[in-house]
């Protein structure tokens, strides 16, 4: 009888490798660094080698405090100054479209995913971090994940959430693309179902029934006669909308539908809040026939609070004339803690997610001078 034949020897066990943070060189210029930080990837939900690059690049030169929840990295200085400013952006950026690595072309614009939106913003905040040690006032560096997806994970909602106090501050700017110009507060947003209803029957004897669809024209009429609010919050007018952006009926082709929902978005200025926002569009439609209203999503403004002491030297520094922002941002987080927050970012909002996302080093390197003018002046 045969033996049988040695059992194979165990294959060596796998050691997992762990790789070494990527390292980010603070001392290059706000340009310089906005290409290294392009040159990560951090697509939502892989923030991780990111954040774990700006965390121990923030800690080198021992001013700041940093602090960590998740991918989110806080740093603050402490030096008992009367007013404390937060800066605050995301690390993360919409999927890449085949823009990465970054390059740098002849004219000077810089070209790859997160250039506008907006990592270029993120580099001028680790530009202040590094190099202004004493500020004219206390500053806290906000960078956060999950900010392109589902405001659920947005890394701002979870700190303010869970640490309310490492947010604390007099005034807030959010780097968000705007053109280097300064964009106060931002509007609201809802969205809110409309259902219609009806009575189903056969389409070849239609007068059993009643159609929700048809029933959705008076809702339609009102829209297309709806005059939106303009008014003016310090100084800035803001402009609402309010319009359909869905419409959904019917069963088959020969069946009279009994159900029509009509979905709108209401773009509402800050001096409404939501529960203001959703009993207007209830009021709008109060005698269309509405059978059943029910709010699908809903976001709060932000008021620009730019009669604010710090806003007013801000204004001063950076230049330029303030315009409102239409749009939905973190500012809106801002405000909901009390604290007045202004957008202004050196990317092109109308670049941003694109493939051939942008940002001219120039204004990258005007929008540092500006803020540093702003945080070291006597």
């Amino acid at each position: 009888m045969e033996s049988s034949p040695p059992a194979p020897a165990p294959a060596p066990a796998l050691r997992s490798v762990s790789r070494p943070a990527p390292v980010l060189d603070l001392t290059a210029d706000a340009a310089a660094l906005t290409a290294q930080l392009v040159d990560i990837p951090s697509v939502s939900g892989t923030e991780e080698p990111l954040a774990d690059a700006v965390a121990e690049a923030l800690r080198a030169p021992g001013h700041l405090r940093v602090e960590r929840l998740g991918n989110s990295v806080v740093a603050r200085t402490s030096l008992g100054r009367p007013e404390r400013v937060v800066l605050a952006g995301h690390l993360d950026t919409v999927p890449v479209a085949g823009n990465l690595p970054s390059r740098l072309d002849a004219d000077g614009v810089l070209w790859g995913c997160g250039t506008s939106d907006m990592k270029s913003g993120v580099a001028v905040q680790l530009r202040i971090a590094a190099t202004v040690p004493e500020p004219n006032r206390d500053l806290t560096f906000v960078f956060y994940d999950n900010e392109e997806v589902e405001a659920e994970k947005n890394g701002l909602r979870r700190l303010a959430a869970e640490r309310p106090e490492w947010l604390a501050g007099d005034f807030a700017v959010v780097l968000e693309p705007s053109n280097g110009e300064v964009e106060g507060g931002c509007q609201g947003t809802l969205r809110m179902l409309l259902r219609l209803a009806g009575t189903r029957a056969h389409s070849a004897r239609s007068w059993t029934g009643e159609n929700a669809v048809h029933a959705a024209a008076p809702v339609l009429a009102r829209l297309a006669a709806y005059r939106p609010r303009r008014p003016v919050i310090d100084g800035l007018e803001y402009r609402e909308g309010l319009n359909a952006v869905r419409i959904e009926g019917g069963v088959a082709g020969n069946v009279i539908p009994d159900a029509c929902v009509v979905t709108v978005n209401y773009r509402f200025a800050p001096d409404r809040d939501e529960q203001q926002a959703a009993e207007h569009v209830r009021e709008v439609f109060a005698d269309c026939g509405v059978a059943e209203f029910t709010v699908d999503d809903s976001s709060p403004g932000a008021l620009p609070g730019l009669g604010h002491p710090a806003a007013r030297a801000f204004m001063a520094a950076v230049g330029g004339q303030p315009r409102p922002k239409y749009g939905w941002t973190d500012v809106a987080r801002f405000s909901a803690l009390g604290i007045p927050a202004v957008n202004y970012g050196p990317g092109d909002p109308n670049l941003a997610h694109k493939r051939d996302e942008r940002v001219a080093a120039a204004t990258v390197r005007h929008c540092e001078e500006r803020l540093r003018a702003w945080l070291t002046a006597p």
